[in-house]
């Protein structure tokens, strides 16, 4: 059985965009390698795509978070990096609204995996969301983040969500 590397929401936005931050920019070229050893392996790649419209500033998250990021059809929705030459036709696509991927839950109810890995940003919002996601569609698949392929926009936010991981018994390494 495959493994899936899911590499959520490695956009322009959050790493040099309107979102973005030095940490962010740190992780290109670990998460590229981890495509390509996926890749190497014939396991399958998904990449979650933050994905937003003109109407952002009036859905609940932009009220929240009135800053303008991901919008389809612009240079911050698209991967970041080597990121982006990292991926191949043949990877999964799920375009999401909001922090977690319903595409990617659906998915995963009819699509069984060895273990499911996940890398990107943010690991305090959208990754962590996104680890709930796989552990809901497919709950006895081991669920796994390296903590050196995850970033936050602060060390108390990626520190604090990697300890909520654990407690989710995904394996934190």
């Amino acid at each position: 059985m495959k493994k899936l590397l899911v590499v959520v929401d490695y956009q322009v936005d959050f790493v040099t965009g309107s979102l973005g931050f030095k940490e962010s920019e740190l992780l290109d070229e670990k998460i590229a390698e981890k495509i390509e050893e996926y890749h190497r392996n014939n396991d399958d790649v998904a990449f979650t795509f933050d994905t937003h419209d003109s109407t952002y500033l009036s859905t609940q998250e932009g009220k929240n978070l009135p800053i303008v990021h991901c919008v389809k059809g612009t240079e911050g929705h698209e991967l970041y990096g080597k990121v982006k030459f990292a991926k191949k036709e043949c990877d999964l696509i799920f375009e999401k609204t909001s922090f977690a991927s319903r595409k990617l839950y659906d998915y995963l109810l009819t699509h069984p995996y060895s273990q499911i890995e996940l890398c990107g940003v943010v690991s305090d919002i959208c990754v962590i969301s996104n680890v709930v996601v796989c552990k809901l569609a497919q709950e006895e698949t081991p669920i796994k983040v390296d903590s050196s392929l995850v970033a936050s926009s602060s060390k108390i936010k990626k520190d604090s969500s990697i300890e909520i991981m654990k407690s989710l018994q995904v394996e934190v390494i």
